[in-house]
């Protein structure tokens, strides 16, 4: 029997172990933040020094299904968001064009027309996307519809003129160290930032912000701004993965064509076999 008010001798080996395990997390919760705000050195850089996002590159978040904490559906897998906050704040009368979107997503979405998926759903949509890095500009092709996006980073503006509607927005990027921080103006307003029904308007205004978290993984924060739809600005974030599979390269996924395969069928002899 142990002493009044000390613990056994098996107690005191359970307590022995779980501080060392606690140990060992606060170490590594330490290290963790260390290195969060000290990414490592070794990630590629240009000749000028600044990082390389030259890659392939994909989510392996559900952000493309809502952007929103959303449980399953029938067209959905449940998803914890991506959406700081938890929820995109609409102003009221918005609400009914989000409602009425998320009713009819089944012919409504338009990446169901296979149209461009626009600024920031193509960052998260579920199909790998290749960046092209230069000192002066990245050129980011997408798999989807193979759509061309680039960021300018040579210290150019956006067009004087403005009022544009571009599908992917005009992009104009700076560097803040290593973040490489984008301002995104002159939308159309025929993309959605879902399959939910998540929408804007011709007066989005998106800032985004890409930093390695190592060699291998980008942070992508984007911040929205639309006073026509959002009553104020509210940021998204996911990570990005390089592929790395051997051999691995985007395939062409240019769908708006398949209705008329029909029309312009293979020569015989054409497909491998």
């Amino acid at each position: 029997m142990s002493a009044v008010g000390q613990p056994s001798s098996g107690r005191r080996a359970f307590l022995a172990r779980t501080a060392g395990v606690a140990s060992l997390l606060l170490a590594g919760l330490v290290a963790g933040r260390a290195w969060a705000h000290d990414p490592a050195g070794d990630i590629p850089r240009l000749p000028n020094g600044k990082p390389d996002f030259s890659g392939i590159w994909q989510t392996t978040s559900a952000a493309d299904y809502d952007l929103e904490p959303h449980g399953a559906r029938k067209d959905a897998p449940p998803g914890p968001g991506v959406v700081e906050g938890g929820f995109i704040p609409y102003l009221p009368e918005a609400l009914e064009k989000r409602r009425w979107n998320f009713e009819n997503r089944h012919t409504a979405d338009p990446r169901l027309k296979c149209w461009t998926l626009g600024t920031p759903r193509g960052i998260y949509y579920p199909e790998p996307f290749q960046i092209f890095h230069r000192e002066r500009d990245l050129t980011i092709v997408f798999q989807f519809g193979h759509s061309v996006r680039t960021i300018h980073t040579n210290g150019t503006k956006h067009p004087a003129e403005g009022g544009n509607e571009f599908w992917l927005g005009d992009s104009r990027g700076h560097w803040e160290g290593d973040t490489l921080v984008v301002d995104v103006t002159d939308f159309g307003d025929q993309t959605w930032l879902d399959r939910s029904g998540n929408y804007h308007s011709t007066e989005l205004h998106v800032v985004e912000r890409w930093r390695f978290l190592d060699a291998n993984t980008i942070e992508y924060h984007a911040t929205l701004e639309d006073p026509k739809v959002f009553s104020r600005p509210w940021s998204l974030s996911v990570l990005l993965h390089r592929h790395r599979e051997k051999n691995f390269q985007l395939i062409e996924n240019y769908c708006f064509t398949l209705d008329y395969d029909e029309y312009y069928p293979l020569p015989a002899g054409s497909m491998p076999k």
